[in-house]
């Protein structure tokens, strides 16, 4: 968690909401913002790992029989956990709070400050 002044995390709120629902428009307009930057960097990071857990699944799918099993259970778990994912940030935006998502949020590719 980083500290956050209070009152640019309530400037930069609504921004760092669409960070998990759209991550291109806090990106673009919200580059001053800290608060919203460490948020749409977690939205970053869950989308890439949305994308690589996605395409593993295509790939294990072409396996016969157990690789169909196997994305079957990807492309159900992925989605849920993505979404999961987005409302524990969103929670944590509400709350004005910048906490990093379990297992992914330590990845940094946007600076936030």
């Amino acid at each position: 968690m980083i500290d956050i002044d209070k009152q640019e995390a309530e400037d930069g709120k609504i921004m760092a909401i669409f960070a998990y629902i759209i991550f291109l428009i806090p990106l673009f307009a919200a580059s001053d913002n800290q608060f919203a930057r460490y948020h749409t960097n977690q939205g970053v990071v869950l989308f890439l790992a949305w994308l690589v857990l996605t395409f593993a699944g295509l790939i294990i799918g072409l396996v016969p029989f157990i690789g169909w099993i196997l994305s079957t259970i990807l492309f159900s778990a992925v989605p849920l956990a993505f979404v999961g994912f987005a409302i524990y940030g969103i929670i944590n935006v509400v709350q004005l709070e910048a906490k990093p998502l379990p297992f992914i949020g330590g990845i940094t590719l946007i600076k936030s400050y």
